[in-house]
């Protein structure tokens, strides 16, 4: 019996095999990013945020979160929802209930991208700006995200 799982397993889809190694090597390569969202999360936790994990992700709101969000992103009227890595901050549930598709945008960019995300963001505002086009609206980052999945 245990030769035939064995030959079962050897004999399986190479992807099947790759795919809980592949998903924790996208953790780490996601880990610096993803600190980041740590330490806010932290924060935003004991300043009576919420926090649980939806689909591999850590979600909070509430707290610092919201504090955040509202007052201290680049957007002029703040944002529903940011996302650091594998920590997505949301104002509140509903919030983050609305943006979750196009935060998970995001999440899969970071997975791509790693260490070098959030300034590849940073210098994709940068870029957009220069054109004459808006730094948040016309970065390619928000474009791809927006086009698989624009919140109401």
């Amino acid at each position: 019996m245990l030769t035939s799982v064995k030959f079962k397993l050897s004999t399986g889809h190479p992807n099947l095999l790759m795919k809980p190694v592949l998903h924790k090597l996208l953790y780490l390569w996601a880990l610096p990013t993803t600190s980041v969202g740590l330490l806010l999360a932290l924060i935003a936790v004991l300043t009576r945020g919420r926090a649980c994990v939806h689909t591999g992700v850590l979600e909070v709101h509430g707290g610092f979160a919201t504090y955040f969000l509202k007052h201290l992103t680049l957007l002029p009227r703040g944002a529903a929802a940011i996302t650091f890595g594998h920590v997505v901050l949301g104002c509140d549930r509903r919030c983050l209930d609305l943006t979750r598709r196009h935060e998970r945008v995001h999440v899969r960019q970071v997975e791509r991208w790693g260490p070098f995300f959030l300034p590849a963001y940073g210098i994709a505002s940068i870029i957009a700006k220069l054109r004459g086009g808006d730094a948040y609206h016309d970065n390619v980052f928000e474009r791809e995200a927006y086009a698989i999945h624009s919140p109401p």
